[in-house]
Formats: C-alpha cells, sequence, structure tokens
C-alpha cells in the first residue's frame, strides 16, 4: 500500500533531518532562532509515527490471528537487528575499542540507551497485539484508557521530579505504556483501514484543520516553556495522529514513487545507522560549510546516502539480513 511506504518514508528523512540539526549543534552552538527550534520539535513526530505506522500494518494484516512463526521472525528480522546495533553503537561511541567500558554501554543500550530504542516498543507493541486478539479485546472502550494511561506516564516522565523517574527517564521512555494511545488508535485504524482508506476524502478538511490546530497547541505549549526537543512530549500527540492520517490521505491520491519505495523498504536500517554514521561524519562535513542551513542539509544528504549504501554492502553479507 503506497500511502505506508510514503509515511514511513517522511518519518525516517525527518528522523534523519532532525539529527542531523542535532549534530550541527553539537559542533556549533543552536541559532537563536525561534522557528528553527519549533521546527525541530515539530520534527520529533517521526519516532511515534514510525511506531504507529507499524501498529496500523500489523492490524490491518493479523487482524483475527497471529500466525505460527510471528514471533520468530520478528526476532531474527527486528529484535537481532536492534541487538546487533546496540553493540555497534557501543563499538563507535568508544572508538571501536573493545573494552569493559564498551561492554557496559552495549548492556546499556539493550535497555533502550540508544536510537534504536523505538524497536523495543515496537516489540512490546506486537506482545499487546497477540493478547487483544487472544483475549478478545475491545479496544474502541479500551482507548480512553489507554489515553489515560499514556498521559499520566508522559506526565510522570518529562515533569516529575521523583529521584527515580529522574535518574532513569532514558530507560522509562520505553515501556509500552508510555506509547500505548498511539497503540489503540493505530489498532483502530489498521483494522478498520480499508473503511477508512475510503472515506479519507470526506474528511479531508477535518484533517487539515487537526493539522493546523495541533501545530498551534504545540506552539502553545513552547510560549509556556515547554521547550524539550524529543518525542515523547504530550502535545506531539495530536500532531502524529493529524499529519499521519494527512499523509496518508495525500499517498493514498499519488502514483507510486520508485525512490519513495527504496527509501521505505531501507527505513528500518536507515533508523538504526543514521546516527552512527553522524557520529563519524559529522566533525568533517561541518568543517565544509560555512552556514547552519548548509551544514544541516549536507549532513542530510551525506547520511541518507551512506547509510542506504551501508545497509545495502551488510545485505551481501550471509548474515547481514540479521545485522
Amino acid at each position: 500500500i503506497y500511502e505506508w511506504n510514503l509515511l514511513r518514508t517522511i518519518a525516517c528523512m525527518s528522523i534523519v533531518f532532525l539529527h542531523s540539526t542535532t549534530f550541527v549543534s553539537y559542533h556549533f552552538s543552536l541559532p537563536e532562532v525561534e522557528l528553527y527550534h519549533l521546527l525541530r520539535i515539530i520534527l520529533c513526530f517521526a519516532t511515534p509515527t514510525f511506531v504507529l505506522l507499524s501498529e496500523i500494518i500489523l492490524a490491518n494484516k493479523y487482524n483475527n490471528h497471529i500466525p505460527r512463526n510471528f514471533f520468530s521472525t520478528r526476532f531474527k528480522y527486528i529484535l537481532l537487528p536492534f541487538v546487533s546495533f546496540a553493540f555497534i553503537d557501543a563499538l563507535v561511541t568508544y572508538n571501536f575499542v573493545i573494552t569493559e567500558i564498551t561492554f557496559d554501554k552495549f548492556l546499556l543500550n539493550l535497555l533502550g540507551n540508544y536510537e534504536g530504542y523505538f524497536i523495543l516498543i515496537i516489540l512490546q507493541f506486537y506482545l499487546l497485539h497477540y493478547f487483544v486478539l487472544k483475549f478478545n479485546i475491545n479496544m474502541s472502550k479500551f482507548l480512553p484508557v489507554s489515553l489515560i494511561i499514556m498521559l499520566i506516564h508522559l506526565y510522570l516522565l518529562n515533569h516529575s521530579s521523583i529521584p527515580f523517574i529522574v535518574y532513569n527517564r532514558k530507560y522509562l521512555k520505553v515501556p509500552f505504556t508510555a506509547w500505548i494511545g498511539y497503540f489503540s488508535i493505530a489498532y483502530l485504524i489498521g483494522s478498520n483501514y480499508d473503511i477508512l482508506r475510503e472515506r479519507l476524502s470526506q474528511f479531508k478538511w477535518y484533517i487539515i484543520s487537526g493539522v493546523v490546530f495541533s501545530l498551534f497547541f504545540i506552539f502553545y505549549f513552547y510560549d509556556l516553556g515547554v521547550t524539550s526537543t524529543h518525542s515523547r512530549r504530550i502535545d506531539l500527540f495530536p500532531f502524529v495522529l493529524s499529519i499521519s492520517l494527512l499523509i496518508l490521505y495525500i499517498g493514498s491520491k499519488l502514483k507510486s514513487n520508485s525512490i519513495v519505495n527504496l527509501i521505505s523498504n531501507y527505513s528500518l536500517g536507515i533508523y538504526l545507522v543514521h546516527w552512527q554514521v553522524l557520529k563519524i561524519i559529522s566533525p568533517y562535513v561541518v568543517d565544509w560549510f560555512g552556514s547552519t542551513l548548509t551544514r544541516v542539509l549536507a549532513l542530510f544528504i551525506f547520511t541518507s546516502v551512506l547509510s542506504i549504501i551501508i545497509i545495502k554492502l551488510i545485505s551481501i553479507l550471509p548474515f547481514g539480513k540479521f545485522i
């Protein structure tokens, strides 16, 4: 379904662009331009959108049953790459030198302490999906409960001063309760996708209005002083939902595009490898350009292309599909 590929591609490229701005800021301070900071916050929609889409597809394909080899397949092609890049991230962090510190970093990464943490969320969604089918849970009734659970988790995660939460914030973003609202809505969208797809045209102006309203919602929170740049912001939720629906609607009206499909096919790998590529190339690339815009664009382009090349080369290896 082409619009799924389009949404996946936009989310993937958005995260690469966001992290390109992040690595430019590591070498040069962030520009004191409010719109630039707001753009970085808006780009944080990418990770929850990727997570949302994974359950939309799952609910669409398996809305009555889970095949026997479902979990074993995900173990091989999703969990093993997560573990592989947890180790690769530790290696890159400590300049490819294996020491006790490198191994400690690897163990922390397995708990979600690197950019591949979203895979742990997706794996939890697989389990949730299994339990929804097994116990025949009514997701329409569960939706408000899931939203309340998610809002409480995110509020505590972002605003609590409880020592345990403050000390473990980078790990407490991983439990499914921080994302369960996305799961419930994605399940309902995916299990009713054929009907929704036909009716997107009828509701396009509501969807566009939702995007505009949700952007003002983000601006409002920014003016209140909520300026943190991450995907666990509570105000991102309505934007993720509305912009995803808008992209799905637009994609359903477009002809299939080979570049979009290519990036979509490489998206999981790009998510995993782009951070490592940025770590390695950013000190050199940023020195070649003289402005924030050109540095960000150059990093974005170089990182995207190099990530695809690296993934292609790894895929040639006999065991590459597990990396």
